[in-house]
């Protein structure tokens, strides 16, 4: 929920009952469930619009490196578990299988924030709306415990 609120997803949705259990430790340290949805579905591909693509984030053989993957313009991005993997059968129908090229495999947490990151950093609207928004965006997003200013740019 952290990386969903992090990088403005619509809604999030899940499987099984692995949140649930997890829920009880207030794991949404930023409450970003106040203002995206999550819900619980069943299935994935009856719960979304014929308009969204569905991309599995998966260490799967066949799978398309995430540097030279284009994010389509609606997406629902499904990701396996830590201990496990996507069943076949939701690879099968997927639009599009993406993995981040990593030595090792990454938590389900990192994942989804490299992938989150990736798909704001090649829309374009990275540069344009995030620089309009500068330092205003830097004091809303930082902790209270954060107060460090660049005072001088060195030369590189």
């Amino acid at each position: 929920m952290r990386a969903a609120g992090c990088y403005r997803a619509d809604a999030v949705y899940y499987t099984g009952n692995r949140y649930a259990n997890a829920a009880k430790f207030h794991t949404d340290t930023q409450r970003a469930s106040e203002s995206i949805p999550l819900e619980h579905i069943d299935d994935f591909f009856a719960a979304i619009p014929s308009n969204m693509a569905v991309v599995c984030v998966d260490l799967v053989e066949g799978a398309i490196p995430l540097p030279a993957f284009q994010h389509p313009a609606q997406a629902l991005y499904l990701f396996g578990p830590e201990d496990g993997t996507l069943k076949q059968a939701v690879i099968d129908r997927a639009d599009a299988v993406v993995y981040v090229p990593t030595v090792g495999s990454m938590n389900l947490a990192a994942s989804v924030n490299v992938i989150l990151y990736d798909r704001l950093a090649k829309s374009g609207l990275a540069t344009l709306d995030l620089a309009a928004q500068g330092d205003a965006l830097i004091r809303a997003s930082r902790d209270v415990n954060n107060r460090v200013r660049v005072k001088k740019h060195r030369r590189v």
